[in-house]
């Protein structure tokens, strides 16, 4: 039986980092949040306990985006719960980095599966529910580096380029039936992703950024909050960088 008293905002790679704070930007009374993780189930059910602590209600459900199938049942169960899809933030995202020459043929297509085929299946199977009520926000995580390019992830590159181009597509498709699509692109942003990197590699980084400071996953999920709003209503096919003025 569905619940439509609230708005159903769905969000890929939820489980923590930045998808952890886009899930916290949406949470409240009126909001059912779904999201998936990959692997880890305890970081899932800490993001759920933090959405319920600030008044919000979640499902955090085990599913592989580059696989249509599960993509498929996934929405599936919204819909059944909900009967409708407002809001889709496609955030899941991987990194398999090495230099163009040396690439593995499964690290290319593992971050294109993920990060591209994994927007465009569920980016289908939403706009397909959003089309009949005539109403939806879709907003892509991309990159700096989607613009930029960057030495040793012409994977990553590649994958975020080419999902600034699937939202410049679908705005225009999409269009007519009052959906949105938009895209919003991090610069260097403090999460598990970027620790990781050298202390050397961060300090060149920063010598980039005019703020002189990494961003927050909070300063990232407050524009896709934005985005999702009535605020926002007349804005689509744009790419938004939040990048402390890295790439003016």
């Amino acid at each position: 039986m569905s619940d439509q008293s609230k708005r159903t905002v769905v969000i890929t790679g939820g489980s923590r980092g930045l998808g952890r704070a886009v899930c916290l930007s949406f949470a409240g009374p009126d909001t059912h949040i779904f999201f998936n993780y990959a692997s880890s189930s305890k970081s899932a059910d800490e993001t759920q306990r933090l959405i319920t602590e600030a008044g919000g209600s979640a499902t955090g459900l085990q599913v592989n985006v580059a696989s249509e199938k599960e993509v498929s049942d996934f929405f599936k169960k919204i819909l059944e719960e909900t009967g409708r899809i407002d809001v889709l933030v496609n955030n899941a995202g991987i990194t398999r980095d090495g230099l163009l020459v040396r690439m593995k043929e499964k690290d290319w297509d593992d971050v294109l599966d993920i990060n591209l085929k994994g927007a465009f299946n569920c980016t289908k199977i939403a706009a397909k529910s959003m089309m009949k009520q005539r109403f939806g926000r879709i907003i892509n995580i991309t990159s700096i580096v989607g613009v930029t390019g960057n030495i040793g992830q012409v994977n990553y590159v590649a994958s975020k380029a080419g999902l600034i181009g699937l939202t410049k597509a679908a705005a225009k498709e999409l269009a007519s039936r009052n959906i949105t699509v938009n895209a919003v692109a991090p610069g260097f942003i403090k999460t598990d992703m970027t620790a990781s990197i050298s202390e050397k590699v961060k300090d060149l980084m920063m010598k980039h950024v005019p703020l002189g400071r990494p961003g927050e996953p909070e300063d990232v999920a407050g524009v896709v909050a934005f985005l999702a709003s009535e605020s926002a209503a007349y804005i689509t096919g744009q790419v938004i960088h939040v990048s402390g003025g890295m790439y003016i």
